[in-house]
């Protein structure tokens, strides 16, 4: 039974009353913990895995000669080169001890965490079969667990499982490649067809307009006038030389053609500018949506740009939305975008693509859409990714899967059309359309899609399962939030607090905001040399976030005078700080590592800053 306060406030208002936290017992089961307290029967799992990969081996083709007998297993050659490995695992083995201790509740510096039980298992079992989700020939069972598992995800932001479609990536930069070749294809179709009635009626040549016609007008004037997917073919700029369809797109428009532009948001993730590498774009094809005055994308500076867009005579390619923000996991007002996108397209039969990049924040759709913790603007937001046409997403962040596991998912099979390719070597036309003909990577693991496969199955993607255990990482972030903010002198936490992420300065009353910097980039240092806890570092830009930046230093009456803000980031994502004996044990001592990391510091940064200050 999951306990639940409805008289829960949300976070950073309050967390006093221990009654009102979620109580982890019911999902103890699902992870290791960080004393490895799930050893004995973590083991048992394991080998039983590997008891029943073994029996498989020997249970096929039963009459073959064994390839290795008990006289090679005797040579002293054979034995030799065991020990050789034997040693060189030990050897890495012990290595590998000295890598970032992510699992245990004191780390909280990246989206990385303790692995959850199921993941983990799933992800080993499919491992040691081996499967490539590249062709359908081999991988008779990987692929089918990818697609159930994809709807499971699918269900879980509010897509219809039966509808959507989607795969499996190494991750949301990739994934968010995956949805710009998707939204390429569409607008590169359209506009095409607006070229192809230009050149060959003399119909007028809107390039704005023709690129986001909606897909029942794009498919009224295929078939009123005919048109061939060969004539699209001879007009594609992405098949065909776009160079030369560029000029003949400004032929007939009228004006040269500079190219679709990509608006995402100014906190959003590095893949963005990747993308705009990686498709040729170029980086100045990168526009930035302004952010409001708590850091969240501006639904009427995102406006502003598509019309100064349409104004320049440039398709959007897409616009992104971002659901759980890498700097401090916001949500951004998912649902008044889409009600903005809507309005242009049932208004002016635009059709422009929306992709949240949801890679952090989309496992918070288990939440359900009214869970008490979120602000009611939240819900709304998470509630409306549903809207979305391609959605990023990354188990091997908040559904605690193994790296590498992220995912694409596609509203539907109209929305999944890329440009086709051939390889007679891996199609066989009795299995249907092999998987690598969509998706930019070819070979794929089989690892993520088991490994979320088996967290839906068991813990399962709703409130009352993954969901919980989110409630109570937001519910340890406000909580930890709140003792530092009391406890730690010069403590200036970041407003606002979405999720289960929370950003802190450390700032006198008064002073200017680069001498916050140091103190807070010495804090930082310091915590890092820490073996007890781990906190990142990151930097917000003027140029991006300007309005929280101002915000955020008159906080403590301070001065702007240096474009950036440094911060020390604290991702709340280890579910065992939902254990009261976590709580009691490591909240006071992590009040007072700061404390004394901040008095340290504190003499030294303001000597430094003096000294290298102009007279």
């Amino acid at each position: 039974m999951i306990v639940i306060n409805a008289d829960r406030r949300p976070t950073g208002e309050g967390w006093r009353n221990e009654s009102a936290m979620t109580d982890l017992t019911p999902f103890k089961p699902y992870f290791l913990g960080p004393k490895s307290e799930n050893e004995a029967w973590v083991r048992g799992q394991l080998q039983s895995v590997l008891d029943d990969w073994f029996d498989w081996r020997k249970s096929l083709f039963g009459d073959d000669p064994a390839a290795i007998s008990g006289a090679d297993q005797a040579e002293p050659r054979f034995l030799g080169e065991q020990l050789r490995l034997r040693e060189r695992l030990a050897e890495l083995v012990e290595q590998l001890r000295g890598e970032v201790p992510t699992y245990p509740p004191r780390y909280m510096g990246h989206m990385v965490s303790e692995l959850a039980l199921p993941a983990l298992l799933g992800h080993f079992a499919a491992l040691l079969h081996n499967p490539n989700n590249s062709s359908k020939e081999a991988s008779k069972v990987g692929t089918v667990i990818e697609t159930e598992a994809v709807a499971m995800l699918a269900e879980m932001i509010g897509f219809d499982p039966n509808a959507a479609r989607g795969h499996f990536t190494s991750g949301g930069t990739v994934a968010n490649l995956e949805a710009v070749w998707r939204a390429r294809y569409r607008m590169d179709h359209r506009l095409a067809l607006g070229l192809c009635l230009a050149e060959e009626l003399g119909r007028p040549l809107d390039v704005f307009a023709a690129a986001h016609m909606t897909a029942r007008r794009y498919r009224s004037l295929i078939a009123e006038f005919g048109v061939s997917e060969a004539a699209l073919r001879a007009r594609s700029l992405v098949l065909g030389n776009p160079f030369a369809a560029a000029e003949r797109i400004g032929r007939c428009s009228g004006r040269p053609y500079r190219g679709p532009v990509l608006i995402a948001p100014g906190h959003k993730h590095y893949s963005w500018v990747k993308a705009a590498n990686v498709f040729g774009l170029g980086e100045e094809a990168f526009w930035t949506a302004p952010v409001d005055v708590e850091g969240r994308l501006c639904v009427a500076g995102l406006a502003a740009r598509i019309e100064e867009a349409r104004g320049q005579g440039r398709p959007v390619l897409m616009v992104v939305s971002v659901a759980g923000s890498t700097e401090m996991g916001e949500i951004d007002p998912i649902d008044a975008v889409a009600d903005h996108l809507a309005a242009l397209e049932t208004g002016e039969e635009l059709d422009i693509w929306h992709h949240v990049d949801a890679a952090y924040g989309g496992c918070f759709c288990a939440l359900g859409p009214h869970e008490p913790l979120l602000k009611p603007a939240r819900r709304r937001a998470l509630h409306a990714v549903r809207r979305a046409d391609t959605v990023t997403i990354d188990p091997h962040k908040l559904a605690y899967a193994p790296y590498a596991c992220g995912a694409l998912l596609v509203r539907d099979a109209d929305h999944d059309t890329i440009s086709s390719f051939a390889a007679p070597y891996v199609e066989r036309a009795e299995l249907g359309p092999a998987p690598w003909t969509t998706t930019l990577e070819g070979s794929r693991p089989a690892t993520g899609a088991a490994a979320t496969w088996l967290v839906g199955k068991t813990l399962g993607f709703g409130p009352e399962g993954l969901g919980a255990v989110l409630r109570s990482t937001i519910e340890a972030c406000g909580a930890i939030r709140e003792a530092l903010t009391e406890g730690v002198p010069l403590l200036r936490p970041l407003d606002p607090t979405d999720t289960n992420i929370f950003c802190f300065s450390i700032a006198e009353d008064g002073e200017a905001l680069s001498l916050a910097n140091a103190r807070t980039a010495a804090v930082q240092a310091r915590i890092a040399a820490s073996p007890d806890f781990s906190m990142s570092r990151t930097v917000l830009s003027a140029l991006a976030c300007p309005d929280l930046i101002d915000g955020h230093v008159a906080s403590y009456r301070g001065r702007r005078d240096v474009d950036h803000l440094v911060l020390v980031r604290c991702v709340v994502m280890n579910p065992f700080w939902a254990d009261p004996g976590v709580r009691a044990r490591l909240t006071p001592e992590l009040v007072q590592a700061l404390r004394q990391f901040v008095a340290e510091t504190a003499a030294a940064t303001t000597t430094t800053y003096r000294s290298r200050s102009p007279a």
